[in-house]
C-alpha cells in the first residue's frame, strides 16, 4: 500500500514543533483526500488506522496525523493546562493542510474528540477547501457527554457506581479497583469488540505514557470533566457548518441520540447514519461504517 510519513514545522509564537503524518494513497491522483482527526484528547492516531479501508475501497487518500502532544508529533510535557486549546489544534489542523498543499481541496472526518475539534474548526473558520465533514460518535458539548456517561453508570450495580464515583470524589482514580472498573464500562460503552483490537489498546497506552493533553483538556475522572472542556460547546455555532455533514453514533454510546440531536437539528446540509453498538463503529461495525463513509465521500 502507498504510503508516506514525515513531518510538518508547527509554529507556536515563538516556538517551532512538528507534526507528525502519514498519507496513504497519492495526493495527485485527483481524487479528493480525506483528513482524519483522532480522538482523545491526547490519544495517537493508531486506533484510527482502518480508515486506510476507504483507500482500499475507494482509492480515496487518507491523511493521518498525530496531534501535538502525542504520538509521534512534538511532546510538550511541560507547557501548563493553559496552552492546550481548541484553537490550539484548529492552527496545527490549517498548518498541516497548507503544508501537505490539500488546503483548496479536501473532506474532513474526526471521531470523538477529533468530531468536537472538527465541527468547532469548521464552524468558526469555515474553511473554503472544504467540501464535505464526517462528525463520527462525538458530542456537540462537554456537558452533554458528561450526563451521557453518568446516565450508563446509573445502570450498573449500586455498589459498583458508588465505589467509582467515590474514587473520583478522593482523587484516587490511578488505585487497581478504579482502573478495573473504567475497563468493564468501556468494554459496554467504549468498544465491545472483544479483545480489544491492538490499535485501540495502543493509543489508550499512548495516552497513559503521556497525559499531559488529556489531563488538561478531560482531568482525570471518567463521568466529570475538570479540565479546560468542561465548558466547551459547539451548540450555538452549529448553524454555522455550511458543508454537507455526516452525524454517526451508536445506540450504546456517550454520543447517544439525545446527545447528538444538536448536529442533527442545527446543521442546515447533515446526514444521519446510527451503527449497530457503541462508540467505536469502525471496529465494531467495520463493513456497514465503511460503506456509510465512502458512500457520502463519493456523492460528488
Amino acid at each position: 500500500m502507498n504510503s508516506t510519513t514525515g513531518t510538518v514545522n508547527f509554529k507556536v509564537g515563538g516556538e517551532t514543533y512538528q507534526t507528525w503524518y502519514n498519507i496513504v494513497g497519492d495526493l495527485k491522483s485527483g481524487k479528493r483526500p480525506l483528513v482524519t482527526l483522532h480522538g482523545g484528547p491526547g490519544m495517537s492516531h493508531i486506533y484510527m488506522i482502518s480508515h486506510t479501508e476507504i483507500y482500499s475501497l475507494y482509492g480515496i487518500p487518507v491523511i493521518f496525523y498525530d496531534q501535538l502532544g502525542i504520538g509521534k508529533s512534538t511532546h510538550l510535557r511541560d507547557k501548563p493546562a493553559e496552552f492546550w486549546t481548541p484553537e490550539l489544534f484548529m492552527d496545527e489542523l490549517d498548518n498541516l493542510l497548507v503544508q501537505l498543499g490539500v488546503e483548496s481541496d479536501f473532506d474532513l472526518l474526526g471521531h470523538s474528540w477529533g468530531g468536537m475539534l472538527a465541527a468547532d474548526y469548521v464552524a468558526q473558520r469555515q474553511p473554503p477547501g472544504l467540501h464535505r465533514l464526517v462528525i463520527s460518535s462525538s458530542p456537540p458539548s462537554e456537558q452533554l457527554w458528561d450526563e451521557s456517561m453518568l446516565g450508563y453508570l446509573e445502570a450498573f450495580p449500586a455498589e459498583f457506581k458508588e465505589m467509582v464515583l467515590k474514587h473520583e470524589r478522593e482523587g484516587t482514580v490511578s488505585s487497581a479497583e478504579y482502573q478495573a472498573a473504567i475497563q468493564v464500562f468501556m468494554n459496554k460503552h467504549t468498544c465491545q469488540t472483544m479483545p480489544w483490537p491492538e490499535e485501540l489498546v495502543a493509543s489508550f497506552a499512548s495516552m497513559e505514557e503521556d497525559p499531559t493533553v488529556s489531563n488538561a483538556m478531560s482531568g482525570t475522572a471518567q463521568f466529570h470533566s475538570t479540565g479546560s472542556l468542561r465548558t466547551w460547546s459547539v451548540i450555538d455555532r452549529l448553524h454555522r457548518i455550511p458543508c454537507p455533514t455526516l452525524v454517526t453514533n451508536g445506540p450504546e454510546e456517550g454520543a447517544q441520540d439525545y446527545v447528538i440531536a444538536p448536529f442533527i437539528e442545527k446543521i442546515p446540509k447533515v446526514k444521519w447514519v446510527r451503527f449497530a453498538k457503541s462508540h467505536i463503529a469502525f471496529f465494531e461495525d467495520r463493513d456497514y461504517y465503511f460503506k456509510a463513509i465512502g458512500d457520502f465521500l463519493r456523492v460528488d
